[in-house]
């Protein structure tokens, strides 16, 4: 039987499992977490889960949530996190304190859609060029003024931005 709980908290046993107390249409019941491949999530307290036992051995498990925040059009994924507010008057509140989403323009958005994201390699590339058509001009300062018969002391430009390199993120 499948029915609406309340998620109340959770704890992870010595296999790694997430196991979740929720509040249900019988009373307080302990159920393994059911997840896609790969997502490693746990929800907020007071959350709508969807409680159900299964086949012959009626072993409990919640199999997801009910999400009232729901804003990815068609073809879109989103992920988020929440952060937990205490509030002056003693209750509690939960904002978003970060998301990632696929849209289906081709874009994605980290945390944010204000600002962009550069690609290290072409960045590099135009710096490096820059530094060069800088110091070639200050080369042709340097002679001209000697023409003059005067003095210019040449010190190249020089960059290195390997710092900003994050290694760890990848773009087309």
């Amino acid at each position: 039987m499948i029915t609406l709980s309340k998620y109340f908290s959770s704890l992870i046993d010595t296999t790694g499992r997430r196991l979740l107390k929720v509040l249900g249409l019988y009373g307080a019941a302990t159920a393994d977490n059911c997840a896609p491949f790969g997502d490693d999530s746990c929800p907020v307290k007071g959350m709508d889960a969807i409680y159900s036992t299964t086949g012959s051995d009626e072993l409990p498990i919640v199999i997801g949530y009910i999400n009232f925040n729901q804003v990815a059009a068609a073809g879109e994924k989103r992920l988020f996190s929440l952060k937990r507010v205490d509030n002056e008057d003693g209750s509690v509140t939960y904002v978003e304190s970060f998301y990632t989403w696929h849209k289906n323009d081709g874009t994605y958005e980290l945390g944010g859609n204000v600002d962009n994201s550069v690609r290290y390699s072409p960045l590099n590339s135009a710096l490096v060029s820059q530094k060069n058509d800088i110091n070639n001009e200050l080369t042709k300062i340097q002679a001209a003024l000697s023409s003059l018969g005067g003095t210019y002391a040449r010190a190249p430009i020089a960059i290195d931005i390997s710092d900003a390199k994050i290694e760890e993120i990848k773009t087309l």
